[in-house]
């Protein structure tokens, strides 16, 4: 009797549970792909029910630390002239765009196809710029285009960042040891927290460093809101930070004397910015993009920082010629800090390291759009409310476009690149538009860097 019992038992294990492991594998797909069965979807696989790939795509990512494998694997398997591939990741269902000319052709196409979007928008915040669409969305890139990406603005900013650029590396030598990435993170956001809100070293500067950093780490995290979870952390983080800028305000319009000290900056043009009916933004308005400046100028600008650096140690030959350039220019301005007009005009090569360090860097390595009606492409159905990646790191690292991708390579800048191949900072009305802001903040700190040091 026990033998029967044990035999039924070990029956049911091998028949029923490999039914149950083919039933979880391709749950994802017949619960996504039925609703589309008459039409072509992109190849692909979405993994298993609410996790979809991601365990996946945090083995290339986090494990092996190969992430273009992650897109390579699936052009082995399906073909490798496929342009976009489904999947399920960050909780959605989605696509991923991988080719120059589907990037473009998404990038380029107006709200009424393809939206913003993030994994979460509870963290960028609904109002935010990367958030809103149509007018809104123009009066808000208007503003920050002329506040930080025009002649005068990047002028105004060479002279704000270097005081702190230069003490900083003073203290670097007085140490003669640092960690770098800590350090840059420290001095990009002091002089991101004086040019945006005017804030100076202190606690609220510490407080707001450790909040953000902990906003950074949940950005692209799965949005599932319980304890312990990168989301949740950051959900309460951005909650604290909407305090500090919150009293901030408040401080501005009670004090009209504090408020003036402080009219040069973001947050300030922000609380005087008006719609389209002639009134001011009002507080959430104001809160979620002053926030979201904050995280763009900060991340992106210590990131590239970093990478520069370290590609300077790397190849001494380019830190050579970098050095040469700017000790020529440093030369001629006889101790004086350098200009945005000096970086544009005399520094072609330290441009190009500029250029190169953002490409291998690859800060923003996709990018997020949610599809807002049923889009045809190449045979290929793109489902309504469906996510779009676009998969940007792959370009800039795939040698089908950039000769032997992987070596740090600034010549490769002296002719331009293949059209549609360089999106580190997106393409079309969605450009960053702090994007010369970032240009400027790296050049000055390796003018610095390479004219007082070894």
């Amino acid at each position: 009797m026990e033998s029967s019992v044990g035999i039924l038992w070990l029956t049911w294990a091998l028949v029923t549970l490999p039914l149950v492991g083919m039933a979880l594998w391709w749950w994802n797909d017949f619960r996504y792909y039925f609703p589309h069965r008459k039409s072509k979807l992109p190849p692909g696989h979405m993994g298993l029910p609410i996790i979809g790939e991601m365990l996946n795509f945090l083995w290339y990512f986090k494990v092996i630390r190969r992430p273009d494998e992650f897109i390579n694997a699936k052009r082995r398997k399906h073909g490798k002239g496929e342009e976009m591939f489904r999947t399920h990741l960050f909780g959605s269902p989605s696509i991923i765009v991988c080719s120059p000319s589907m990037s473009k052709f998404v990038l380029q196409s107006s709200d009424d196809h393809f939206k913003m979007a993030w994994p979460s928008i509870e963290i960028i915040g609904h109002k935010s710029l990367v958030s809103v669409h149509g007018t809104a969305h123009m009066r808000l890139r208007t503003f920050i285009l002329k506040a930080v990406n025009q002649p005068q603005s990047l002028r105004y900013t060479a002279s704000l960042v270097q005081p702190r650029i230069v003490k900083t590396l003073e203290s670097w030598a007085q140490k003669g040891r640092v960690i770098a990435s800590h350090e840059i993170r420290k001095v990009t956001f002091e002089n991101i927290g004086k040019f945006f809100a005017s804030f100076e070293p202190g606690p609220t500067m510490d407080s707001l460093a450790k909040f953000y950093d902990v906003v950074i780490q949940g950005f692209r995290a799965t949005p599932l809101d319980f304890p312990g979870t990168s989301y949740r952390r950051a959900l309460q983080s951005r909650k604290k930070l909407m305090t500090i800028f919150r009293e901030e305000m408040e401080k501005r319009r009670e004090n009209k004397e504090y408020a003036t000290s402080k009219k040069n900056d973001m947050l300030n043009g922000l609380m005087e910015l008006k719609d389209e009916y002639d009134k001011n933004l009002d507080e959430i308005e104001i809160l979620d993009n002053i926030f979201i400046l904050v995280v763009a100028g900060y991340e992106s600008t210590s990131l590239s920082i970093m990478w520069a650096i370290y590609n300077l140690a790397k190849y001494p030959d380019v830190l050579e010629k970098v050095r040469e350039e700017n000790l020529k220019l440093s030369k001629r301005r006889n101790g004086q800090f350098i200009t945005s007009d000096d970086i544009a005009n005399e520094l072609k090569y330290t441009n190009n390291v500029v250029e190169e360090t953002i490409r291998v860097a690859n800060v923003s390595a996709f990018m997020f759009r949610t599809v807002s009606k049923d889009v045809m492409y190449k045979g290929y159905k793109i489902p309504k409310d469906w996510k779009l990646i676009v998969w940007s790191r792959y370009i800039h690292t795939n040698p089908e476009y950039y000769e032997d991708p992987m070596c740090f390579n600034p010549d490769r800048w002296d002719k331009p690149s293949i059209p549609g191949t360089n999106q580190v900072f997106g393409m079309g009305l969605r450009t960053c538009p702090g994007n010369m802001l970032a240009r400027l903040q790296v050049a000055i700190f390796i003018h610095h860097l390479v004219v007082g040091y070894e």
